[in-house]
């Protein structure tokens, strides 16, 4: 069979209150590709995630980095007829914006080499204090 890497990003939750409140997004990774160490994986991330992992790409990799969905700042004004940021249909937009960011970073054979990558799609926690380097395939 030939190589695949599938992400998928979804089941947005909403969670905290006030200005703590944020919406994580589920993202679920299923791949045979030799470099990554889990099969399958399952995450969960926040937007901000997704901006430190487009820093860390632009500082330590070769690879150029498509841009993020935007901050949506007019999304956070007050007195809106809506929920702004935390609007359904908002919050749809931005996790298709989002998977298809990620789809084509992960996508990219350079950027399959960079442990930021890595931690990304698979660890638990990001390790914000990790020392950049490559993937070695073993």
């Amino acid at each position: 069979p030939s190589n695949f890497l599938e992400i998928d990003v979804g089941n947005p939750q909403t969670v905290g209150v006030g200005r703590g409140r944020f919406t994580t997004y589920e993202i679920r990774v299923k791949t045979n590709l030799p470099i990554f160490k889990l099969k399958e994986s399952t995450v969960r991330r926040r937007y901000s995630d997704f901006e430190w992992l487009r820093n860390e790409l632009e500082r330590e990799s070769k690879v150029v980095v498509p841009p993020l969905p935007g901050k949506a700042l007019l999304r956070q004004l007050p007195f809106r007829g809506d929920d702004g940021i935390f609007d359904d249909s908002f919050i749809e937009e931005r996790k298709q914006a989002l998977e298809q960011f990620i789809n084509k970073v992960a996508g990219h054979p350079l950027a399959q080499n960079e442990r930021c990558l890595h931690m990304f799609l698979q660890d638990e926690v990001i390790d914000k204090n990790y020392t950049p380097s490559k993937i070695r395939h073993t």
